[in-house]
């Protein structure tokens, strides 16, 4: 339990500082800079990587939507569901703060947005409260549908985490311009508290939004697995 725990923080470490640091660092590098299309790609690499890295030691969920989505799908047992997101947070605040002493360190930093997400006036877009709960709700099941059926027995062993990797960049293909992409209440409560004031009065969306999503995916999986 111990080392699960470890490798869960470290998997949601690495999730956010590199998901994160590309958009604060290098998104609009003059320039150079990577773009939404790239912040993407490095959210799905920072899954992809540690998933083979430590998804040995702990499953790799590195999110407590999933972890509640695998819990629901009756894959992940529910006494370890509250150490595990304890672990991720902690993970994900680490992250924001090593970030933030990071990023300060450039003469003139200003900390704006910091990769935090948000809706109406906050939304990179500007889309409203009803577009961030719809598109955080459905992505987040569609993402545990990716998970639970790329790591289940019917499907060659080895190959899951290129289609979580790749499945989590294309839900930030398609929902930067929402709400920056939380589907993942962990990766959005550590930039909230370093961002503060509106961050943090929205973050309860990012919470709520990604839980139901995830316990949605748990359960449209179990449907579809005991049916077979």
């Amino acid at each position: 339990m111990q080392k699960s725990l470890v490798a869960e923080f470290l998997g949601t470490f690495w999730l956010v500082f590199g998901g994160c640091g590309s958009a604060v660092l290098a998104a609009a590098y003059p320039e150079l800079g990577i773009g939404f299309v790239g912040v993407a790609f490095a959210f799905g690499l920072t899954v992809l990587t540690m998933a083979y890295a430590v998804g040995g030691i702990s499953g790799g969920h590195f999110n407590p939507a999933v972890s509640l989505g695998l819990t629901v799908a009756g894959r992940f047992p529910a006494a370890r569901l509250v150490p595990y997101v304890v672990a991720q947070v902690v993970g994900a605040i680490a992250a924001a703060a090593l970030l933030y002493l990071i990023a300060s360190g450039k003469a003139g930093f200003e900390l704006g947005g910091f990769a935090a997400n948000g809706y109406g006036d906050h939304s990179p877009g500007g889309y409203s409260l009803l577009s961030a709960l719809l598109i955080e709700v459905l992505l987040t099941m569609f993402f545990l549908i990716i998970i639970l059926g790329s790591t289940s027995s019917r499907v060659p062993a080895g190959f899951a985490p290129l289609a979580i990797g790749l499945g989590l960049t294309l839900i930030h293909l398609v929902s930067i311009p929402v709400t920056n992409t939380s589907v993942n209440p962990a990766r959005s409560t550590g930039q909230a508290l370093f961002v503060g004031g509106w961050a943090l009065q929205q973050l309860w969306l990012f919470w709520i939004a990604p839980l139901a999503g995830g316990a949605l995916g748990g359960l449209v999986w179990k449907f579809l697995d005991d049916a077979d």
